[in-house]
This record gives structure tokens, sequence and C-alpha cells, in this order.
């Protein structure tokens, strides 16, 4: 997987230039809603195309905590290198390959902030944001100028895979991100990692106001969960599409 080949699960080669930067998430959980495609489509810039399964839209919201945040090279740095993070994300295809766009992204470190917004152009956000385990729950908090998120969720099963044809496989399993640069040209970056090793989930959701900012209200029902432990990433830095 680290030396340009074809992986099973990728639908296209890894880029030949070096990857620039390493993270471990853990604790995620993966929130998805079915939205109508219209609701999205006023949010999703030009010319990216929604990716729709069996003719409807998701819509994600993610909590979770990144850490050993450090580029290629080297350590990772106490104090500076993790972050909780929750961000909101829905489903495109571009150039005929498929990846995420973030409709926003918030974290409690400002200086991951910063370094995401400068140079992957993604909408980053600075939140205060709180989280604590106990025992399997994770308690995740999070305040921001935009929105605002509190619940508890935990793994419910053991690990499962997604496999491929699967809803839950098509919603996880993609490496790209797409956003605009300063210029409104569409950008991809790369990102790598092992197979989701996805767990069902359950949460508590008290506050979600996630999607609020974008004019999308999340329909009266609950929502698709999904729970991962932790997953080691790369990434590249984006390049025009």
């Amino acid at each position: 997987m680290r030396d340009g080949s074809k992986s099973d699960m990728r639908e296209w080669a890894l880029p030949e230039r070096s990857w620039v930067m390493a993270q471990t998430w853990r604790d995620l959980l993966f929130a998805h809603w079915r939205v109508p495609p219209a609701d999205l489509g006023r949010v999703v810039p030009l010319p990216l195309e929604l990716d729709l399964w069996e003719g409807s839209a998701w819509i994600g919201v993610v909590p979770f905590r990144m850490d050993r945040i450090r580029p290629r090279g080297m350590f990772a740095v106490p104090g500076i290198s993790a972050t909780p993070e929750i961000n909101v994300r829905t489903y495109v295809k571009f150039g005929g390959k498929r990846g995420v766009y973030f409709l926003s992204l918030h974290a409690s470190n400002r200086a991951a902030v910063k370094v995401a917004r400068r140079f992957f152009h993604l909408p980053y956000h600075p939140a205060k944001m709180n989280v604590r385990s106990q025992e399997d729950m994770v308690h995740y908090e999070s305040a921001g100028e935009l929105a605002q998120f509190r619940g508890s969720y935990r793994p419910t099963g053991e690990v499962a895979p997604g496999q491929p044809g699967t809803l839950e496989y098509w919603l996880t399993e993609r490496y790209c991100f797409y956003a605009l640069d300063p210029q409104g040209r569409v950008i991809r970056g790369e990102v790598d990692h092992p197979r989701w090793p996805l767990q069902p989930a359950e949460a508590s959701i008290e506050t979600n106001t996630m999607t609020e900012p974008f004019g999308i209200d999340l329909p009266d029902e609950p929502p698709l969960l999904h729970f991962s432990r932790t997953l080691d990433v790369i990434l590249w830095m984006p390049e025009q599409a």
C-alpha cells in the first residue's frame, strides 16, 4: 500500500510523489443520515458531482480524536500533535474518482486549524472541545461559533470491516477529499490507510446543530452508526484535480 501500487481497496494507484503528513485517528464515530440530493446540491460547489447511493445522498457527522500528527520524517510533539475534531461530510465524484467533500471541520488545536486551512484549503474552524472516555463509552462535546455537538457513543459489537458493494463500504472506504483552492479550482487531496476496522455502535446525541449552518435539516430518524477505535492515516499535499 505504500509503494504506489493499487491496493485491494483503492480504485486507483497511490500517488508516485511522497506523502507529507501522518496521523492516527482514535475513538471515531460515523453518524450518517440519508438526505434529499437537492439539500446537498445547494452547498456542494460545481463542478463537483454528488455521489449517490441508490438515488439518495448521505451526510455524515464524524467526531473523533486526531493523535500523533506529524510531518513526514518527524516525530509527534506532545501537546501540539493532537486535537479532537468533528467534521461534517458528504460524498462526491470528480474526474471519475469518488471522494469526500467536507462542509466544515472543527478542532480545538488552533495551530492545526491554521495549517489545514492554509495548506489543505479545508474549511476548518476553532472550537472548544472536551472528550473523555469512561470504559468503552466516549463522551464528546464541541462548541464553536458555527455549531455545537454533545453526545456519547460506544461500540456494540465485534470489528467487521465493510465489504465491497455494501453501504458501509461505500460510505467509509474513500481515499481522497475534494476542496476548492483560493482561485476556485478543484483540488484533490489523496489519503491512504488500512481498511476501516468498523464496529456497530450506539449513540446518545443530546445536541447536534452541525448541519444547520448549511440549511440542512436532519431527518427525524436514527442515524446509521459505526465506530472505529484507531486508524493510521497518511496524507499527500493536495493538487489541482
